[in-house]
């Protein structure tokens, strides 16, 4: 595949909620070593707005899937976890406008715009053992596969990679943000709950889309 279109993607969101689901309790017990212990079911929450907003998605649009999947999480009560998630998709939304389809390089510029959205509403910055931690190698290895000349479910691949590596470097890292911080280095030994969640984001992006394919 050389080209993501609306049902694509919707693909690749609906295989994101499903691996979140089938993985909300290990995302919750990681939560608990320095939070409330509630992210999993958080991101449930916010997987089922995605899913909410995939089942009312008429538009056929690329952009109009993102900013609609983006402003229903942005709803969602429970931490940072509703306005970090929500404007990484509204933001992708800007990039996509006028977009009908997504080639390697428009869905590696697209999850960059994504990044820059994440991080404008937070002072938290690589190695403070938080999401960007595996979203920042993903995205870098996006832009890396669309600089390669890959194709996309390769490119989505590598991301995933990526992702999953960075979340299992955040249990070498002690907390210095969000409620972890507050243990200290008993935060040290487990990886951090919303880098993993995004890992699996990506895991489910592949998979979906692999699936559609």
């Amino acid at each position: 595949m050389t080209r993501l279109n609306h049902d694509a993607l919707a693909a690749m969101l609906a295989g994101a909620a499903e691996e979140i689901r089938a993985n909300h309790e290990w995302l919750s017990r990681l939560d608990s070593v320095g939070g409330d212990g509630d992210h999993g079911t958080t991101m449930v929450r916010a997987m089922s707005k995605l899913e909410q907003a995939l089942e009312t998605s008429a538009s056929g649009k690329v952009q109009t899937l993102l900013h609609d999947v983006g402003w229903a999480i942005l709803g969602v009560d429970g931490g940072a976890t509703g306005p970090l998630l929500g404007m990484f998709f509204v933001t992708m939304a800007e990039a996509a406008e006028g977009l009908p389809e997504l080639d390697v390089d428009g869905l590696a510029s697209v999850f960059e715009a994504g990044l820059k959205g994440v991080r404008a509403q937070t002072n938290a910055q690589p190695g403070d053992k938080t999401l960007l931690d595996a979203l920042i190698p993903a995205v870098e290895a996006l832009r890396g596969a669309a600089a390669s000349g890959l194709e996309m479910t390769e490119a989505l691949h590598l991301a995933a990679e990526a992702a999953e590596a960075g979340a299992k470097l955040t249990s070498t890292l002690q907390a210095r943000f969000g409620r972890a911080r507050a243990i200290k280095e008993q935060s040290i030994g487990t990886q951090d709950p919303g880098a993993t969640s995004m890992a699996l984001l990506f895991r489910g992006f592949k998979k979906g889309l692999e699936n559609h394919a």
